[in-house]
């Protein structure tokens, strides 16, 4: 027999009170015990290994960088510039609606020259200057791929593992199974470079999905109001709003015994981190006590708020305060026309900042347990877009092959994996020959976005396969039912 409600929402019998004790203060308890460094997750234990890396740095470039201008050099596009895309190459892919219906596909050879960088010989293009002298910290990918042919699916599917909108993003994943080191600042910021133009953002890249809302990304901004809502109002005072937290959480705390809902805990919790971050967040934000030398090393648009350079200083401050996921968006790679002139402009504003940070979290003792991710959502064709000029000239979306980095946070540093044929159509393997890969069963040489996910998860020490959350009677999990950790890619 189950007890009566109670007559007033704070009045308990003994029974209720119990089953209260047990899930509020019990709860309580084991949050205690787990502590910053424990797990946030509770249904299992998913830390499979020691971890190499405790934290991540994520450099997504949005609209999907040119890997045969940046990483993967094609002499022979280069040699038979305009000719036409052979028909055994293409195959049966599945085109855009943007160049399905050109009369031809005329080959498009870099304008850029490549050359081979540091003991590792890893192959980098002249826009990448500063890329190239970290050319030993980084295991380079060339042979990703993806089903997703769009921006908006492709970005959704590499940040949350699904062509659909509502799953959680790897940074809310990470949250939930890792929990936060930071007391006054939360688990996952997102950084968006102020005014670029391109495929437009939304908050689902970095959203919760089905987790619990401490887990999304929070948006730090550029402009005076640095997180949305946190200032007080006008004619609060600091004390005015410490007295009023308190009264509410006071209030909150019977309310949670009477109804034994976990997340009046989390609200309260939530409660005082915004508290905490009136303090903490223009603190961390505030690049002005950074010495010269910062700027020297990310150069001088690092000054300017909201710069990708500026992000990245800020992502370093924010890991050094312990933020385990900090995600930094960069728009304006979508390069469906003028890609020369488009490739040196993205590269000027992003190649001396990324390699800086890497060579600065190195210099702080930083750089063996951060991981470091840079690259878009797919690549581009080896044909032309458009008009075809020797100056000018455009390149469509092609899922089937594209390049990536990663330094740091035990990754294999100084090698290259994967290869692609001679017109980076075609993930192929050491022998030229095609591979064919699908997300269905792992292939050795060819790396799906859910064997990317898996493997950065495996350097986090978290077992893709476990890190779970049951939603609408199903045990979801980033890498869907998919995914293989990619030893070749772990130092």
């Amino acid at each position: 027999m189950t007890d009566p409600l109670p007559r007033h929402p704070f009045e308990l019998s003994r029974r209720r009170f119990l089953h209260g004790s047990s899930l509020g203060i019990g709860g309580l308890a084991l949050g205690a015990l787990l502590g910053r460094d424990g797990l946030a997750a509770q249904e299992a234990t998913v830390v499979s290994q020691r971890p190499r890396a405790k934290r991540v740095i994520y450099l997504f470039q949005s609209g999907a960088p040119s890997q045969i201008d940046l990483f993967d050099p094609k002499p022979a596009l280069r040699e038979r510039h305009g000719e036409e895309l052979p028909l055994d190459v293409r195959g049966e892919q599945r085109l855009t609606g943007m160049s399905a219906y050109q009369a031809r596909f005329p080959l498009a050879g870099s304008p850029f020259e490549f050359a081979q960088h540091g003991q590792s010989g890893a192959w980098l293009s002249e826009v990448l200057p500063h890329t190239a002298r970290i050319a030993d910290r980084l295991c380079i990918v060339r042979s990703a791929f993806t089903e997703a042919i769009n921006h908006d699916p492709a970005a959704t599917f590499m940040q949350t593992g699904s062509e659909q909108a509502g799953r959680p993003s790897f940074g809310s994943w990470i949250s939930y199974g890792l929990g936060s080191e930071c007391d006054d600042l939360p688990g996952f910021v997102v950084l968006v470079s102020a005014g670029q133009g391109g495929q437009p953002l939304y908050a689902r890249l970095w959203g919760n999905g089905f987790l619990d809302t401490r887990h999304q990304g929070v948006p730090l901004r550029s402009g005076k109001d640095k997180v949305l809502y946190l200032a007080d109002p006008n004619g609060t005072t600091r004390a005015r709003r410490r007295r009023g937290l308190d009264a509410l959480a006071a209030l909150d705390r019977h309310a949670s015994v009477a109804e034994l809902d976990p997340a009046i805990e989390q609200r309260i919790a939530q409660y005082e981190l915004g508290y905490a971050m009136q303090t903490s967040v223009p603190e961390v934000s505030d690049l002005s006590a950074e010495p010269d030398s910062t700027f020297e090393r990310y150069g001088e648009d690092a000054r300017r708020p909201g710069t990708f350079a500026a992000n990245c200083v800020l992502a370093r401050r924010l890991a050094e305060r312990g933020v385990r996921f900090v995600q930094l968006y960069h728009q304006g790679w979508d390069h469906h026309g003028n890609l020369p002139g488009g490739i040196r402009a993205q590269a000027k504003e992003t190649d001396q900042a990324s390699a800086a940070l890497v060579e600065d979290l190195a210099a702080r003792g930083m750089l063996d347990d951060t991981l470091v991710i840079w690259g878009g959502e797919f690549g581009r064709t080896a044909y032309c877009q458009g008009q075809l000029t020797r100056e000018n000239f455009g390149r469509d979306h092609h899922p089937r092959c594209f390049s990536m980095w990663m330094a740091g946070g035990g990754v294999n540093a100084g090698t290259t994996y994967g290869r692609t044929d001679d017109w980076s159509y075609n993930i192929v393997d050491a022998d030229g020959a095609p591979l064919n890969p699908s997300k269905h069963h792992f292939t050795p040489g060819a790396v799906h976005v859910h064997d990317l996910q898996a493997t950065w998860m495996h350097l986090l020490g978290v077992d893709h396969e476990r890190l779970t959350f049951k939603h609408l009677g199903r045990r979801f999990r980033l890498t869907d039912v998919h995914g293989h950790v990619v030893p070749e890619l772990v130092g």
